[in-house]
């Protein structure tokens, strides 16, 4: 199956796996419930306003309506939705696969680690899992409280400062879906998005084997260029590029920048130009956000910086 694309609803009612169906399932029933419970209770108004209604009788409405249904109704529903609870994907770290993220303001670094070399693997903004496999997401927050939600995968679940939660994914067909920050965090809480990318287990393997190595060499000398700009920029003071600087981790990892989808947290696709321009003044784009707008830096060392970024895949 092809993958979705990246403008899919961000919706419950679009399940692409196991918890995230049962979650919809929920919405659904509590909105038939209400559709139903709404009808009848205006069913009831416009026959009180009928010029020639017969009086009500009213401690047979008050006992029938106002306690016996709620009652009935309520319980129906309680019963129903701890069934369907209970077959919720447990929330365990013994899965076989553990990633971990952490929400910062305003974007969302995610470790991995390599299988063969045991290696951590840095990345920021994308979240990307084997099809048909659980996988644990183990969240914390490194400033305030934030929150995790892919709703097409699973429920929300809260990032605090100082405590270590986790979720469980699992996608049951290729595919991009977008994610959320659902708790206000700041100003750009809005623009906290992230993408979940879900690939075959050996395309996801391949994946992280790519992942895994060093930022590629500059392929040109625009590339060398760009890569001189990097350090004359003191870029290395937030960023790190596995090869060239390697301590920074006040920003995101941009050792593979090239190969994400967006960058700004789902501001903007990646690529030279969007690349430039966010380099050259960020707050035009995300006002707030901590990176500065670049200063002294020419035209062209710009344009080097943003194809040599581009060119890290």
């Amino acid at each position: 199956m092809t993958a979705p694309a990246e403008g899919t609803l961000q919706s419950v009612l679009h399940p692409a796996g196991w918890d995230a169906a049962i979650i919809g399932q929920f919405a659904w029933v509590m909105f038939a419930a209400a559709a139903l419970i709404f009808a009848a209770v205006m069913a009831l108004l416009a026959l009180s306003l009928r010029r020639h209604a017969q009086p009500l009788r009213p401690m047979l409405w008050i006992a029938g309506g106002g306690i016996a249904f709620p009652v009935v109704v309520l319980s129906a529903l309680l019963a129903w939705s701890t069934w369907r609870s209970a077959q919720l994907t447990p929330q365990s770290s013994s899965q076989a696969l553990t990633i971990s993220v952490t929400a910062k303001m305003w974007w969302w670094e995610v470790r991995y680690r390599d299988p063969d070399s045991g290696r951590e693997i840095v990345a920021a903004n994308e979240i990307h899992v084997p099809v048909g496999q659980p996988v644990y997401v183990g969240l914390n927050s490194a400033d305030v409280i934030h929150s995790l939600w892919v709703p097409a995968l699973a429920g929300k679940r809260d990032m605090i400062p100082g405590r270590v939660t986790g979720l469980t994914l699992r996608a049951d067909r290729p595919g991009v879906y977008r994610g959320q920050c659902a708790e206000y965090c700041g100003a750009q809480h809005a623009r906290m998005a992230l993408h979940v990318v879900a690939l075959a287990p050996e395309a996801f393997r391949a994946w992280l084997a790519r992942q895994a190595l060093p930022a590629a060499a500059p392929a040109t000398a625009l590339h060398e260029r760009g890569r001189a700009a990097f350090l004359e920029q003191r870029c290395q003071s937030c960023h790190t590029i596995r090869g060239v600087a390697e301590t920074a981790r006040l920003g995101p990892d941009l050792t593979h920048v090239g190969s994400r989808r967006q960058i700004g947290a789902g501001v903007l696709r990646t690529h030279e130009g969007t690349l430039a321009g966010w380099i050259a003044d960020p707050q035009a784009v995300k006002p707030g956000v901590f990176m500065p707008a670049a200063s002294g830096i020419d035209g062209e060392s710009l344009r080097a910086l943003a194809a040599y970024l581009a060119h890290l895949k």
